[in-house]
């Protein structure tokens, strides 16, 4: 487009938004990264800052008369590049749209913002007895809406499930500019096609949310009960792990982390979390029956020849989930990572594990890789200088990828396609349904001007 039709872009942006436009090439920088590590090539037109859904309303009908892309973001801590946005694009940002509109009691929802952080929302949400559940890593830092975006998981998906699960009704701008309103309010709705799913996990490539209705769930009363298992081998530590579902236990967190992750921990925080041990498997256990059922877990393991911490002290338990919440900071002061968040059926586990040791032999990589052995999602992560990842590391992720989908399982569980995995898309989908949901694409986005290159390939 021509340097006098996008200056055009941004002054018809500015009168829209007066004071919310930025277009200092220096303050858009940060823009072309997010948390992954990973930048686009150039720098985009615009950021905009929009306070309202109207305001949103206007950017896209700009953008869309002009045919200038789209691309939404929140709190830019996605993994998969999905919010990283290159030259001639305008960046969305949902960051001053943080307000919480409503909570209802009666009715355990909450209405909100899409740019409200999801810790900040639960902190408020607490003195209403109530919480969001999903629980993302990053969830102090990233926004509800992001979360959504991405159908967001983390340490608490076994018991409480992905984002998805507590979502109960979106509002969306559209590319042309009008509001679609999609969901219920009701705790059942059957009405039609569910477009609210739709939206959910759909990387702003179909709209931009900007009011979600939440489902919310009672606090959690009583003790937790934390436990930690110090195994000699990762193969005893996945065994203890899939006997524990086996079993019908069902606790809020069950974590696994190899001995290449544990390393990575002790030379980030100078301490051996777990000497002599080949892997560290976290449990925590919520509700009426956690000290009982922490107790089941804690003998089970000991059964399998682990050392086992078991405590209900607040202090002890942050401090041995503090062991797993370490990992990614310790592998992100590294360098540059290339997280994966492949997900296998959970009697799988050792399977998946063994082909990332195979994988790291063959191609001389360390991978060192944590898992949420609730749910079975692991994340293979490969750290390295620079900003390109190197040809031997796709190489490696590409065969764990395959691994994923021969093993019954998926090639992301929670991190979203993005720009790093939108190359094996069809790879899982197959030709159908790949071209499917590219005519998914085509009915809300005809122009194709919504967050362009992300998930597929062009």
């Amino acid at each position: 487009m021509p340097l006098a039709q996008l200056a055009a872009v941004v002054e018809s942006l500015r009168a829209a938004l007066p004071g919310r436009v930025e277009a200092d090439p220096d303050r858009l920088l940060p823009y072309t990264t997010d948390r992954s590590g990973h930048r686009a090539a150039g720098t985009p037109l615009a950021a905009v800052y929009p306070r309202s859904t109207e305001d949103v309303q206007a950017v896209c009908r700009i953008a869309s008369a002009a045919g200038v892309p789209i691309v939404s973001r929140g709190a830019g801590t996605g993994l998969a590049g999905g919010a990283i946005a290159g030259a001639g694009e305008i960046v969305l940002s949902l960051r001053d749209m943080d307000q919480i509109l409503e909570v209802s009691e009666t009715n355990r929802l909450a209405v909100v913002q899409p740019g409200i952080l999801n810790g900040d929302l639960n902190r408020v949400l607490a003195g209403h007895g109530l919480w969001w559940a999903p629980d993302p890593a990053s969830k102090d830092i990233s926004t509800v809406g992001g979360n959504i975006a991405m159908n967001a998981g983390g340490l608490l998906c076994a018991k409480y499930g992905v984002t998805r699960e507590a979502v109960l009704a979106l509002k969306v701008v559209l590319a042309d500019g009008s509001l679609l309103s999609v969901g219920h309010r009701t705790v059942k709705g059957v009405t039609g096609y569910d477009l609210c799913a739709l939206m959910i996990g759909s990387e702003g490539t179909l709209g931009v949310i900007v009011e979600c209705t939440l489902k919310l769930t009672p606090l959690v009363t009583g003790e937790v009960a934390t436990l930690g298992a110090f195994f000699a081998t990762l193969e005893d530590a996945v065994a203890a792990a899939t006997e524990v579902t086996r079993q019908g236990h069902v606790p809020a967190i069950m974590e696994l982390m190899d001995r290449r992750t544990l390393d990575c921990v002790r030379r980030y925080t100078g301490h051996d979390v777990a000497p002599g041990a080949d892997a560290y498997v976290l449990v925590q256990c919520d509700g009426p029956s956690a000290r009982a059922t922490a107790d089941q877990i804690a003998a089970l393991a000991r059964g399998a020849g682990a050392t086992v911490r078991t405590t209900t002290d607040p202090e002890e338990s942050a401090r041995l989930v503090g062991f797993r919440r370490n990992a990614f900071p310790a592998l992100e002061a590294m360098g540059t990572m290339l997280v994966e968040d492949i997900a296998v059926p959970r009697d799988r586990l050792g399977e998946a594990f063994a082909a990332v040791r195979r994988i790291e032999e063959e191609y001389g990589v360390m991978i060192p890789t944590s898992c949420h052995a609730g749910d079975g999602n692991l994340h293979p992560t490969f750290v390295f200088t620079g900003e390109d990842v190197p040809e031997q590391v796709w190489a490696a992720a590409a065969e764990i990828f395959a691994t994923a989908l021969d093993l019954g399982g998926t090639l992301t569980g929670e991190h979203g396609i993005g720009l790093l995995k939108r190359r094996w898309l069809g790879d899982e989908l197959g030709e159908q349904q790949y071209a499917l949901q590219r005519e998914i694409k085509r009915v809300f986005d005809p122009r194709g001007i919504l967050n362009p290159g992300k998930v597929f390939a062009e």
